[in-house]
């Protein structure tokens, strides 16, 4: 039997350390205005705070079920995010905070749901994978592996019906061309789910783009064991008729160089995509991780390539406004500041919540409208969080 060709022995090979760009590197991203740029740079040092007091919170036995934290994975979500329209849908995968809140969502909002309080955005339902922001066109972090991508494929397969066909959108006003993104791990790479997605996105011309956050480890088990040629991720998408890249994901301006463009085509042509996207977490899986398969010295050298660091210092030392620094250190410190000033307040605000009310468990649920099979309450809208 002739077997596939695999990955080569050495693991580097599929986590390449990034390498840093000069200015002279950048495209369409340099020429975008200062502020844009100063606010990606805010957005990944909020999610950066935000997950560091969500450790401790969760250490603190202030926060229960899974937790799985988004450090170090910060210019994945802003550089794909900031490549949209504001009502191109978006689904994700269980390490969900980041993209929610470089989706829009409020930081209180954000940490109530991680608290379980009636003030999070799925009013303590979900907790920690289940991030869900309507009026922010994020529809969910989902907890079963690959599972949102069939998902994703039906948000993109309703943006091109209301403009194909209906002519008009649901929500009000002219239909228009739309892309969807579906995030998903490594892990997900193997799951029947995502393959049956990929098939119909080809085979209907859905505009989705599939968007593997590769941060070389499913779970523990390095990508190169888990997955056939991980060495070359595209050859996957063209198995399906799309179009593949490999894309550097510790370099948020790089990122949107490269992503925006494909963003672009997938919208106009009303086609599917399918991204490599290299990124790395500093933390385990999970908070329970003990992270035995991977050593310090790994995880130090991408730490060192760190993209808030490279963005930050691009900002104060490449990167000239009127002959100085785009962002001063002054400013830099009171960004800082803000930010832990926001977390914080965050957490006093999820600390004074009130937790829902026992009714609740009968709100907000489908229920099966057959006589004798369905729960015991009929279904009923629960209270409005105030917050979206």
């Amino acid at each position: 039997m002739t077997q596939a060709p695999s990955a080569p022995a050495s693991a580097t090979a599929f986590r390449p350390l990034p390498k840093a760009a000069a200015p002279g590197d950048y495209g369409i991203s340099a020429k975008l205005p200062d502020a844009t740029l100063i606010k990606w740079l805010r957005d990944m040092m909020l999610i950066r705070e935000f997950e560091n007091r969500c450790a401790q919170a969760y250490q603190q036995a202030k926060i229960g079920g899974f937790c799985h934290l988004y450090i170090g994975q910060e210019a994945a979500a802003v550089g794909t995010i900031n490549s949209l329209n504001h009502d191109d849908p978006i689904v994700t995968a269980y390490r969900d905070h980041g993209h929610a809140l470089a989706r829009g969502m409020s930081a209180d909002a954000c940490m109530a749901e991680m608290y379980g309080k009636v003030t999070g955005c799925a009013k303590g339902k979900g907790g920690s994978m289940h991030m869900f922001d309507k009026p922010n066109w994020l529809f969910g972090g989902h907890g079963i592996v690959g599972a949102q991508t069939p998902l994703g494929t039906g948000l993109a397969f309703a943006a091109r019906y209301e403009w194909e066909v209906m002519g008009k959108s649901v929500t009000g006003g002219p239909a228009k061309k739309k892309v969807a993104l579906a995030y998903l791990g490594d892990g997900a790479l193997n799951q029947g789910a995502l393959h049956e997605a990929m098939n119909l996105a080809g085979l209907l011309d859905i505009p989705v783009i599939y968007i593997v956050e590769n941060n070389g480890y499913s779970m523990g088990t390095a990508i190169e064991r888990g997955t056939t040629m991980a060495h070359d991720l595209r050859k996957k998408a063209e198995a399906y008729g799309m179009e593949g890249a490999i894309i550097d994901g510790f370099d948020v301006m790089k990122l949107y160089d490269q992503f925006k463009p494909l963003v672009d085509r997938c919208r106009e042509n009303q086609r599917p995509a399918f991204v490599d996207l290299k990124t790395y977490r500093y933390l385990g899986h999970s908070m329970s991780d003990p992270q035995k398969y991977r050593t310090k010295d790994e995880v130090d050298q991408y730490k060192n390539n760190d993209s808030i660091d490279r963005m930050a210092s691009y900002l104060m030392n490449e990167r000239k406004t009127n002959g100085k620094p785009t962002l001063s250190e002054a400013d830099f410190h009171a960004m800082q500041a803000e930010l832990k000033d926001i977390c914080m307040k965050s957490l006093e605000f999820a600390e004074n919540s009130p937790i829902p009310d026992a009714s609740e468990l009968y709100t907000d649920v489908l229920y099966n409208p057959q006589p004798n099979m369905s729960p015991m309450r009929d279904y009923t809208h629960g209270v409005k969080n105030p917050l979206l």
